[in-house]
């Protein structure tokens, strides 16, 4: 029952996305429709001066009244729109008494193709109904081929509201598609603004971090007195630090341009300046951005990681391309010298490994480090 008592869609009772050239056939139609009922009017000698006037004047309402009509059904009220219905009927009866059969007819038929059109289908039904009824009551001679006209006319209204539905339908889906790839639009910006934090603060952090265990220990020593060689081994280092953030910095700006060398030349050249081993196994494939700059990531943490906690010990980077994900292995064989104090570390980590397992499982890829033997493992998997 409730599409007998559903109101057409507003976009479909508005014409939005309505071609111009059909709006503009519309209104052509209309108005010669209008010019030749005046025509005839005039031209109708039955009619005196004054009733001929009269009657233009009531035509020149009942348009009103329908543009009246258009615009309450648009903002769904049902009950103007019902009064108008009922006042251009009753004004179509009024100019049947006067002897105005062919304008009477026009009204009554416009009045019941507007009701089909644009009112909920039981109302509409029912005014059109009403207003083919009227006219067969008043006509004094009313014929099988009046009844089947009005049921045409019916007809007509009610192609014309499905017409309208349709495009209604296709306007709306079409705003919501907009409305879909704005979001999808927003949502993407907002991933690439975090991804953007998050590597300008893993760089920062790391490299701020470390600037300052060496620019606090040199305070320290100012202040204990101790000898100057110590204090410019921390100023150098700490120097030494801010270059190495200024070039990872430098390296996630191009990362974020997708301007990086690739991978795999990459760990090449960082084993190398580590003096540490690489092997690759697999086909050699193109990484995304993302999962490029996690495999730089975990390599240099792992590194970093030696460096710090087994000084001396070999290391091997070995880089896998499967199917569908990259591998990264980074172990060593254990220290060969005691580690330095931690309060004087060469580096300090300003994200380390558990940011860096964040890092892989919101790429949908994992990353497991443990002791292994006498040394360290870390492993990394990541989609491709």
């Amino acid at each position: 029952m409730s599409a007998w008592t559903q109101w057409p869609s507003r976009q479909a009772l508005s014409g939005q996305g309505l071609p111009r050239i059909r709006r503009v056939l519309d209104l052509c139609g209309w108005t010669a429709a209008v010019c030749w009922l005046v025509r005839g009017l005039f031209r109708d000698e039955a009619l005196p001066g004054w009733e001929r006037a009269a009657l233009i004047g009531a035509l020149a309402g009942c348009t009103v009244a329908m543009f009246v009509f258009r615009r309450v059904t648009v903002d769904h009220r049902l009950l103007p729109a019902l009064a108008l219905v009922a006042l251009l009927i009753g004004v179509a009866a009024a100019m049947r008494t006067a002897g105005a059969d062919h304008p009477a007819d026009v009204v009554r038929g416009a009045c019941g193709i507007l009701a089909m059109e644009r009112l909920p289908l039981l109302a509409g039904v029912g005014c059109g109904v009403t207003a083919m009824v009227s006219s067969a009551l008043t006509d004094a001679d009313p014929s099988l081929s009046g009844g089947i006209t009005g049921a045409g006319l019916l007809l007509i209204g009610y192609t014309l509201r499905l017409d309208n539905e349709a495009r209604g339908n296709g306007y709306r889906l079409l705003a919501q598609e907009r409305a879909a790839r704005r979001a999808e639009a927003e949502t993407a910006a907002l991933a690439e603004r975090t991804r953007i934090a998050r590597e300008i603060h893993d760089v920062l952090a790391h490299s701020l971090s470390a600037q300052l265990v060496h620019l606090e220990a040199a305070r320290l020593l100012i202040e204990r007195g101790e000898d100057s060689t110590k204090v410019l081994d921390r100023v150098v280092a700490a120097r030494g630090m801010a270059r190495e953030g200024l070039t990872e910095t430098r390296q996630a700006l191009s990362a974020l341009r997708g301007e990086m060398v690739p991978v795999e030349d990459f760990l090449r050249e960082s084993a190398a300046a580590e003096g540490a081993g690489f092997a690759t196994e697999g086909e050699r494939r193109g990484l995304s951005a993302e999962s490029g700059l996690a495999v730089r990531r975990v390599a240099q943490e792992a590194l970093t990681n030696v460096r710090k906690h087994a000084p001396g010990a070999r290391v091997r980077l070995r880089l896998v391309y499967a199917e569908r994900v990259v591998s990264l292995e980074v172990s060593d064989d254990g220290a060969r010298r005691a580690p330095p104090a931690a309060g004087l570390a060469t580096t300090g980590s300003g994200y380390g490994l558990l940011g860096m397992r964040e890092r892989a499982e919101l790429l949908g890829g994992t990353l497991e480090a443990g002791p292994e033997g006498e040394g360290f493992t870390v492993r990394l998997r990541v989609p491709l």
